[in-house]
């Protein structure tokens, strides 16, 4: 379990109204009543006053937990203000407050999700396929054609199509419904991004061969390449509404840890953010397009107003790892984020003016490098995901079908089903000492086949 501090600061910015509540009660410490009579000690009025200030917080801060993976994508309704999430374990965690429903169908991991209307939503990830998931009659679609892993989805503002980026260096196009309304090539690599135009006309993309282009959906042709950038762009979001209904601007974040913002028609430069904190992996901009976010390589959360383009709040949103998803709330008052860990946090964006929130205990599975054996060191980087060193349920990490009973996350070497068979090579122990092993069924209330028996066949190699 992971648990949040708050680092309290003492320069609260004038009109934080919470901030300033927070201060408030923070004085007051220093005039414990004498009514406390002997409980008036100086530790128990710490106590006291501590948690009336925790308290102006704790109601607006939240987090999200049951997911067995990494937080993927984030997907907020803006009909009712749901919230979607997109996991490495292979589902699709619907919330309802902080009650989730699991959609089950991805043979792999899912990589983003995204609200069609208040009934429907649409999913992609590792396993090549798109999803539709039909709520009201709990039923779903399975949409083929890429021939890579898709890595984000954008609905048109009506409702009626859906585009998907794919790795396979493609833009899938679909109706709402699920039919293939054809495919979009001229990327020489990965698409990794896209974003509609507010009037619908104008379909956005961004690569890994770092452009960003421009396509006619509904004649389904290129426009236009708007800009070629030195690194490959991993995000992209349109703000700025003018009166024809067209954006003002966009803004890109990239490799090389940059956002930059440039005019929409002339590709002009217009504001310039370098953090340098390693790669852009996620953006989400405000309902009211007020504000934008993003989060980088290092688990850090920016978020800037579009009005000024000042920096508003610039925080670590994560001890160790990266921030993957990210999303404003319905209201926009809050961002919800996610990363290697199994949790969404929501994080109250006024309150954020007065605390430096971070998380105070990382994954199990993460140590620091120079307490770690070279094969240890290699576990962590690509098999710690899956699987465990200990046998103890609060090291192990979920598998990438949890929620289906599947086995992985036993040890090492079986070929069970999809990630499990590109493990048999894995160096994980000798003989007498595997390395890795069974997770204790306990784990997972849902699992039924976690624990199951030593595979006959099994050798460490």
């Amino acid at each position: 379990m992971a648990f949040i501090m708050f680092r309290a600061r003492s320069n609260v910015r004038p009109g934080d109204a919470a901030a300033h509540d927070v201060l408030v009660r923070r004085r007051r410490l220093r005039r414990c009543p004498a009514s406390l009579g002997a409980w008036r000690s100086a530790g128990a009025c710490y106590l006291l006053g501590l948690m009336a200030a925790v308290s102006a917080v704790a109601a607006e801060f939240h987090t999200l937990k049951g997911h067995g993976g990494p937080i993927m994508g984030i997907a907020v309704s803006a009909a009712d203000g749901r919230v979607a999430t997109a996991s490495f374990d292979n589902s699709v965690g619907l919330w309802q407050r902080q009650k989730p429903e699991w959609l089950e169908a991805h043979e792999a991991a899912v990589n983003v999700v995204a609200f069609i209307d208040e009934h429907r939503l649409v999913s992609a990830g590792d396993d090549f396929s798109i999803l539709l998931w039909d709520q009201a009659n709990r039923t779903h679609r399975r949409l083929g054609g890429h021939r890579g892993k898709v890595t984000d989805l954008a609905v048109s503002p009506d409702r009626s199509w859906i585009a998907s980026a794919s790795w396979d260096g493609s833009i899938g196009l679909w109706s709402a419904e699920g039919e293939s309304l054809g495919f979009l090539n001229g990327h020489t690599a990965g698409v990794n991004a896209l974003a509609i135009s507010h009037d619908g006309r104008t379909l956005y993309s961004a690569s890994v061969d770092g452009s960003i282009r421009l396509w006619d959906p509904a004649r389904r042709v290129q426009r236009r390449r708007l800009l070629r950038h030195g690194f490959g762009v991993n995000e992209i979001i349109l703000g700025g509404r003018a009166s024809d209904g067209r954006a003002g601007w966009l803004a890109y974040g990239t490799v090389d840890g940059r956002v930059r913002v440039i005019d929409i028609d002339s590709a002009e430069p217009l504001r310039s953010f370098a953090p340098e904190r390693g790669p852009v992996l996620s953006m989400a901009i405000a309902p009211g397009g007020e504000r934008i976010a993003w989060g980088d390589g290092q688990g850090h959360i920016v978020i800037v107003n579009t009005t000024s383009w000042r920096i508003e709040r610039d925080f670590k949103a994560a001890l160790r790892g990266p921030i993957w998803a990210l999303r404003f709330s319905a209201d926009g008052e809050s961002v919800l984020a996610g990363g290697i860990e199994n949790i969404v946090y929501s994080w109250p964006i006024d309150i954020l003016g007065a605390f430096d929130p971070m998380t105070d205990s990382s994954p199990p599975f993460l140590k620091p490098a120079d307490e770690m054996s070279n094969g240890e060191r290699q576990f962590a980087r690509k098999c710690s995901i899956c699987h465990s060193l200990t046998d103890d349920a609060a090291a192990c990490r979920a598998d990438p079908a949890r929620h289906s009973g599947a086995a992985c996350g036993q040890r090492a070497g079986l070929s069970i089903f999809g990630y499990a068979t590109n493990l048999d090579h894995c160096v994980v122990g000798t003989d007498d000492r595997p390395l890795v092993r069974p997770r204790p069924r306990s784990f997972h209330p849902r699992q039924q086949d976690a624990d199951a028996t030593h595979h006959p066949g099994w050798r460490p190699r």
